[in-house]
């Protein structure tokens, strides 16, 4: 599974300056080993739900709640259908978005983790479209992404469902392995510039309109 990296550090840091309102319903999408899940957790959530389509990371993050002593209900599935019908103050997402040479997924291995179609945008998409309806009156999507992906569209995306929406955060992060074995590639769909070997990881927040108190500051 993917193991916790600069992409989750990067959105954990965020999380914290968001200030996770004691009692916060939170959703970890794509949780991988629930590194996320522990740190909204730790933060004062109250109810915590991880998410993931892979059987290993649920498991994973049940393990790694359970040694710190912390309740996450661990789900496997297809980021929101296995929560269809709840919503949640906060959803925090890494999801796969390095570019692959085919928009057909893989179903199996680790690849799952990280390819995400020729656009790098597979999962994105879909996650855009679907958190105002999973977000509650005045919840906020965390999400990180690469910049390498179209930051762009993103942004256009959650602003066209109704929600604000804005970079919170960058860094220059270098390749590790798999953009390394794709650097050609990227190169050659000119989302990568010859040579160049780092990209930009982006935090896009996202605010669903809201009357009341607020479940997150910056």
């Amino acid at each position: 599974m993917y193991a916790p990296q600069g992409d989750t550090e990067l959105l954990a840091r965020e999380l914290r300056r968001a200030a996770v309102a004691p009692g916060a319903r939170v959703l970890d999408l794509c949780s991988g080993t629930g590194a996320l899940a522990v740190a909204a957790a730790l933060a004062g959530a109250r109810d915590v739900t991880a998410v993931d389509i892979s059987l290993r990371a649920v498991l994973a993050t049940w393990v790694n709640a359970r040694v710190r002593g912390i309740r996450v209900r661990p789900l496997r599935g297809d980021l929101f259908s296995p929560v269809a019908g709840e919503t949640f103050d906060v959803i925090l997402a890494n999801p796969p978005y390095v570019p692959s040479e085919s928009d057909r997924l893989p179903r199996h291995g680790p690849a799952r983790a990280w390819d995400a179609g020729t656009r790098g945008r597979a999962v994105l998409d879909r996650i855009c479209a679907s958190a105002p309806t999973m977000l509650a009156s005045g919840g906020t999507l965390l999400m990180v992404q690469s910049a390498l992906c179209d930051v762009r569209t993103t942004l256009g995306a959650l602003q066209s469902v109704g929600m604000t929406a804005s970079v919170v955060a960058r860094r220059a992060e270098p390749f590790g392995p798999v953009m390394l074995a794709r650097a050609a590639l990227l190169e050659e769909r000119g989302l990568a510039r010859p040579g160049h070997r780092y990209q930009e990881l982006v935090v896009v927040r996202a605010d669903r309109p809201r009357r009341g108190s607020v479940h997150m500051t910056r």
